[in-house]
């Protein structure tokens, strides 16, 4: 696949662009313990940038029938919203490195997020980074989301580029699958979790940080 030109770079947001992947593990958990669920880490990790309709069915397999989804998840919500506002929002590192090096290449930018798109822009806005993408692409526009590969194809057709000249930058095995069964080159950048045997296969390349990944584009014009 190497002899097609890349030309889109496509995002994640939670756990690739700003670093809050650890909030919805503490406050899914605070939530669910609230309404007198035990929840994991692991529980948590495995609903990481699953769409809505498929997490839900899979928190009432661990939890039964009766668990709340509906309840659990506004109340987290409402927790997470609140620390943010006290404490703003941490981004990963070498986010602007990464978003100034692709719109000095001239390569197409966008959002691909689990996150609804008004919730999601405004998060982009208030880190001062909505003006980097050319789209953005939220969970609430699409019809299937991660795993199945709408959003990605969706974010490639905003971009008005074939899946398979973009780059997408993935933390989860949710995303990574979305966007390896879309054809795009996946990139992954390890958050709470390390790649394991199962999605080694669908990825391009792994890298600890954004400002390395550079390297990929660098390496693919080589």
């Amino acid at each position: 696949m190497k002899n097609k030109e890349l030309r889109g770079a496509v995002f994640d947001m939670d756990g690739v662009l700003i670093d809050t992947e650890k909030l919805y593990v503490r406050f899914w958990r605070q939530s669910a313990a609230d309404f007198g669920y035990n929840m994991t880490e692991e529980h948590v990790f495995g609903i990481r940038s699953l769409a809505r309709k498929f997490a839900n069915v899979r928190l009432k397999n661990i939890f039964g029938d009766n668990f709340p989804c509906v309840q659990v998840r506004e109340h987290r919500t409402e927790l997470m919203d609140a620390y943010i506002e006290e404490h703003g929002i941490e981004t990963k590192k070498g986010l602007f490195t990464m978003l100034n090096y692709l719109r000095d290449m001239g390569i197409k930018i966008a959002v691909a997020t689990a996150t609804p798109i008004e919730r999601a822009k405004k998060t982009l806005e208030g880190i001062e980074a909505l003006t980097y993408f050319d789209a953005v692409v939220g969970g609430d526009m699409i019809q299937n989301g991660k795993p199945d590969p709408d959003i990605y194809l969706a974010a490639a057709a905003e971009l008005r580029l074939p899946p398979e000249s973009c780059a997408a930058f993935e933390d989860s095995p949710n995303g990574i699958r979305s966007a390896h069964s879309a054809g795009c080159h996946v990139i992954m950048i390890p958050d709470l979790t390390p790649p394991d045997q199962d999605i080694l296969p669908m990825l391009s390349a792994v890298y600890d940080s954004l400002d390395e990944a550079v390297n990929f584009f660098e390496n693919w014009r080589c």
